[in-house]
């Protein structure tokens, strides 16, 4: 069995290809049963973000190939819609890229924390489905524990640099003082409330959380003196809203141009800055097209983020080796798990040999042969037993010329003296 990696990134596609292909929360569980199912795949984990869709397996590595199959046909997209745009890992790349990724370095944000905790509620989902199999399970706890090692040895995220961070400072560009400005978030998950934080530290004047469900936008306006609201109620309070950062999970966009444009007309034109960090995005790009209307989405955010990078990248360097490293040391457990279960297979076939042997050498005492004959057809018997289909298995390869088995066997079983292999 070989691990695999398949997916996309920021990296490698664009946000209109991302939110093609990415698999809504309450849908991972579904998709993982449908693609064991489809595949006979013992060992898969999709994690999916705004940023990234990428799919965890412990397979054969030759059923790669039909894997990006299923990703076009379970999104029901034509073949090669996003097979430009993937990359695919084995092995050690895949250890390796899983390890960067839980340490914030493949993020948009460089050493960024949310995708730690993204990628442990990906592999809790896998858990709850069923198809975290030991491979899957030993990557992901020692891609984890990397993770934590990078941020207590490396400095890699002490700047404070995030796609939230980055929302609130285009916000400050685009407004200045934030005093007196009102900002809509919509959604309630972790890059929203980190929103939230980073706006109270510039001093926002007013906060109102909308969201599907009420108790828990209520939640985050009680502890940031904020306002809640439901998605529902989003266009009798957006005309208040000048900086909109709008981060859900929806598959569909939840605010359109049409609501935006009265908006517009109820704040007699008074400029908006929306910021559409979701991905598929909530707000239409059509509302773009309004005068007075500054929409970005996360791509946009690519030059603010840059800003903040200088430090995060001396302390890469060294989270790079910690993670080179361990990839290293992962993959030696990995090939010392395949070694433990060959030997613990061959050890129960030799006992399986030795029972039966005994089992016949006894019936022979008990019959009244002495010891001595009991004893060495015992020892005949049990060896020419043992070395059958070793030797049946070695005779074959030299009659098809494969010394490499060969010399495998010499080197396993220790034969130092040089003889004839056809004097058997």
């Amino acid at each position: 069995m070989s691990l695999v990696a398949v997916g996309l990134n920021h990296h490698t596609a664009p946000v209109e290809v991302r939110e093609r292909i990415t698999f809504a929360p309450e849908r991972i569980g579904d998709a993982l049963i449908t693609l064991r199912q489809d595949l006979s795949v013992p060992e898969a984990t999709i994690v999916s973000t705004c940023n990234r869709t990428e799919i965890y397996c412990g397979m054969e590595s030759n059923q790669t190939a039909k894997l990006v199959n299923w990703l076009h046909d379970y999104h029901q997209a034509p073949s090669e819609t996003f097979s430009p745009f993937l990359f695919t890992h084995h092995d050690r790349a895949a250890v390796h890229h899983l390890m960067r990724v839980c340490s914030g370095l493949d993020s948009m944000i460089l050493g960024e924390p949310q995708i730690l905790g993204q990628i442990k509620q990906a592999y809790r989902d896998a858990g709850d489905s069923g198809t975290v199999g030991k491979h899957l399970a030993m990557l992901f706890q020692s891609a984890f524990n990397v993770a934590k090692q990078v941020r207590t040895d490396t400095e890699v995220g002490a700047s404070p640099v995030s796609v939230a961070f980055a929302a609130v400072s285009l916000a400050k560009q685009i407004f200045g003082d934030l005093q007196n400005h009102t900002a809509l978030l919509i959604g309630a998950g972790e890059t929203i409330e980190l929103a939230i934080q980073h706006l109270k530290k510039s001093g926002i004047g007013n906060i109102i959380i909308a969201n599907r469900t009420l108790a828990r936008a209520q939640a985050l306006a009680d502890q940031y003196q904020g306002t809640a609201t439901t998605l529902a109620e989003i266009p009798n309070v957006l005309a208040k809203a000048d900086i909109t950062i709008s981060s859900t999970a929806s598959q569909l966009p939840i605010l359109g141009k049409g609501a935006v444009e009265q908006a517009l007309k109820a704040r007699k034109h008074r400029p908006m800055a929306m910021i559409d960090i979701a991905v598929p995005r909530d707000i239409e790009t059509q509302a773009g097209d309004l005068s007075d209307v500054f929409l970005y989405t996360v791509d946009d955010l690519s030059e603010i983020i840059d800003r903040g990078m200088q430090a995060r990248q001396q302390a890469a360097q060294k989270a790079e080796h910690i993670i080179d490293h361990q990839a290293n040391s992962f993959m030696r457990k990995m090939r010392g798990l395949d070694a433990g279960n060959t030997i613990a297979e061959l050890r129960a076939r030799t006992s399986d040999l030795q029972q039966q042997t005994l089992e016949s050498a006894l019936a022979m005492l008990s019959k009244g042969e002495s010891p001595e004959k009991a004893l060495q057809y015992f020892a005949h018997t049990f060896t020419n037993k043992l070395l059958h289909t070793p030797s049946t298995q070695l005779r074959s390869a030299s009659e098809a010329g494969d010394q490499q088995l060969i010399q495998a066997a010499r080197q396993l079983f220790d034969l130092k003296t040089d003889r004839d292999d056809s004097k058997n």
